[in-house]
């Protein structure tokens, strides 16, 4: 699963990102990272980007960076 296919209010580890997309490593500078859990927040009208929380902070990220992103979902 990628992060693009959480919903409102999942949560989620990060398990897996491809770090050769410089638009990537700007996320991994705001925290998301490998191992990290993240919330999806909401999304802009239309879908992209997206909001999701990461150490209680809300980063928006663009559905194509999204789709690098394989997550875990975790249990409510």
């Amino acid at each position: 699963m990628t992060l693009a296919e959480l919903r409102n209010g999942m949560r989620a580890d990060i398990t897996a990102m491809n770090a050769s997309d410089p638009g990537i490593i700007r996320l991994m500078t705001l925290g998301l990272v490998e191992g990290v859990a993240v919330e999806f927040r909401n999304a802009a009208i239309g879908g992209d980007p997206i909001e999701v929380s990461v150490f209680g902070a809300s980063v928006s990220v663009r559905l194509d960076q999204a789709r690098q992103i394989e997550v875990s979902p975790l249990e409510p």
